[in-house]
């Protein structure tokens, strides 16, 4: 599990950073919003356009991606369910979903597939789905809960609420050139992945930062929502990957594959968007942490059974 454990190093460390940085205030008392606004705004924008346009967009159509998806999507949408019934609030079931069922691809992910799976290859299915699918209908939903009221155009700005995200337009831009096979010059591509690289520091320095002065994960108003979407994203996701494998035909190899990547804990994207919006903040974080720590334990079970 040398992956795992290279990805875990790697996010602490950046965490820890963050940590440092808000404990002595070095970035002052917007750090965290700045660095939020960038990897929004600007830096995961670029990251998604230089991905996407370097991938394989046949990829989308697999069974291991089929299975991946479905039990992601279930974990998601049992989170729901339950919080329809409890009437947490839009928003917040937003990224409460997104905590039950958005793994994290691009830290851990990698990583895991170089060293666990062997093949980076194999996560990048799950990563176009997210990017491609998942994130522009998430974003959407976070746009129009926070419109509630606008009489004049109103119908034109929630119809074209997916064209005004800059991640989406990230993502679409990188389905646009992977498409028609067009081949960027150095002189445009480069800068634009220069800050793509600036995404994932970011975040990670805004998550360190958020932690400093927060109370210990689990002990606040939202406590049920947590353990729901950690209990959905560390056990239920795994176990449904599997039994949908299983029903699906999927041979040992495909399971593990299918597993692992739904196994891997909640993106620090979803941080980044609750940040974003104002919503569901605490969720958010503990729901990141708590899954990240449960990770290792988990993966190791996983590559144990089915490795």
């Amino acid at each position: 599990m040398r992956g795992v454990l290279t990805g875990f190093v790697i996010i602490a460390s950046l965490i820890g950073v963050g940590y440092v940085l808000g404990r002595l205030g070095t970035l002052g008392a917007n750090g965290r919003e700045v660095l939020t606004r960038l990897a929004f705004q600007v830096a995961t924008p670029a990251l998604l356009l230089v991905t996407v346009s370097e991938a394989d967009l046949s990829a989308l159509f697999s069974s291991r991606l089929l299975v991946a998806a479905l039990a992601m999507v279930l974990a998601a949408g049992s989170y729901v369910t339950v919080a329809l019934v409890r009437r947490w609030g839009a928003g917040p079931t937003v990224i409460g979903a997104l905590c039950a069922g958005y793994v994290n691809i691009a830290n851990l992910g990698i990583p895991v597939a170089v060293y666990v799976l062997e093949d980076i290859s194999l996560v990048a299915p799950v990563l176009l789905f997210q990017q491609l699918v998942v994130t522009p209908v998430v974003l959407t939903l976070l746009d129009l809960t926070g419109e509630r009221s606008d009489p004049a155009g109103g119908v034109w700005r929630r119809v074209s609420t997916p064209l005004r995200n800059p991640i989406v337009l990230g993502a679409l831009g990188g389905v646009v050139v992977a498409g028609t096979g067009w081949n960027p010059p150095t002189s445009l591509l480069e800068p634009i992945t220069l800050l793509g690289n600036m995404a994932v520091p970011a975040v990670l320095l805004a998550f360190g930062i958020s932690l400093y002065g927060s109370e210990p994960p689990g002990r606040g108003p939202d406590r049920a929502q947590v353990l729901l979407a950690v209990a959905l994203k560390s056990v239920v996701a795994p176990l449904l990957a599997w039994l949908l494998a299983l029903a699906f035909g999927l041979d040992r190899e495909a399971q593990l594959i299918v597993v692992v990547t739904v196994a891997l804990p909640t993106a620090q994207n979803v941080f980044t968007y609750a940040s974003h919006y104002g919503v569901g903040l605490r969720l958010a974080r503990e729901s990141v942490l708590l899954t990240t720590a449960l990770a290792v334990p988990v993966l190791t079970l996983v590559a144990a059974l089915l490795g």
